[in-house]
């Protein structure tokens, strides 16, 4: 009987889960009303230099995130004046769960749970309203490592995991990984190879009628790089040189086919 009870609730649960996904992704993907984004800054690695650059941080400092998905968005025909709308929250004591790497598909699940736990609780701000879409931005010394770790975009709990250089050069292309994970929450796939990072033909590229191809005057955000040539990419400075290419506009609904 007991057995019978907790099968239950647990279908219950996953059944809560899923209609909640539902709902996340039929009014992320509308695109009739502004997308609250709320920017959760941390230290990701206790250095003294991630702390000053993280209490320095102000709202103005993701400015281009908004202007950049304004510009993309109007382009594709989308008439909300102000798709994107970003908020910096105050700086975060407690670190998301990291995903172990090698982890299989019930590792991944476990830590998708977990994150939903923790991102539940650390966007409660009091006297702020929670933002619909939550990116956690771990930042993280230079002078420390040579690459951040991977991050990370969830639609299901419109979550990002970001990982960042602290060190202010660099706010441009940390907005543009910012940016590249918000799309992974409302549907966009990665469109790079996985195994050498390299841009993906032709749904990579900003523009893969241009002659000749290479070099490409700008990257596709879900590529990441500027494509240099068959070989070489290069990830651009700021959100100026990137672009939603129509394979990304169609998989966010941006566009209908």
């Amino acid at each position: 009987m007991w057995k019978a009870i907790r099968i239950g609730l647990l279908l219950v649960v996953l059944a809560a889960v899923a209609t909640q996904a539902w709902l996340d992704r039929v009014s992320t993907q509308g695109w009739h009303a502004t997308l609250w984004v709320g920017i959760f800054p941390l230290n990701g690695d206790g250095t003294p230099q991630a702390q000053r650059y993280v209490e320095g941080l102000s709202v103005k400092d993701f400015a281009d995130i908004e202007d950049f998905f304004a510009r993309e968005a109007h382009r594709y025909g989308v008439p909300v004046e102000e798709p994107v709308h970003v908020e910096l929250y105050p700086v975060g004591s407690e670190l998301p769960p990291a995903l172990k790497p090698g982890s299989g598909p019930l590792g991944i699940a476990w830590w998708s749970l977990k994150l939903r736990w923790f991102a539940a609780h650390a966007s409660q701000v009091p006297g702020r309203a929670p933002p619909r879409i939550r990116m956690f931005v771990l930042y993280h010394d230079p002078a420390t490592l040579d690459r951040v770790p991977d991050s990370h975009g969830l639609q299901k709990g419109l979550i990002g995991i970001v990982h960042a250089f602290a060190e202010s050069t660099m706010a441009g292309s940390n907005n543009i990984v910012i940016a590249h994970e918000l799309l992974h929450t409302v549907g966009a796939t990665d469109k790079y190879d996985l195994t050498t990072g390299t841009p993906l033909y032709p749904d990579g590229f900003a523009d893969p009628h241009q002659k000749p191809l290479y070099p490409q005057n700008n990257a596709e955000l879900m590529a990441g790089r500027r494509p240099l040539s068959a070989q070489e990419a290069q990830m651009p400075q700021s959100l100026r040189s990137v672009v939603v290419g129509p394979a990304t506009a169609s998989e966010i609904r941006w566009t209908r086919h």
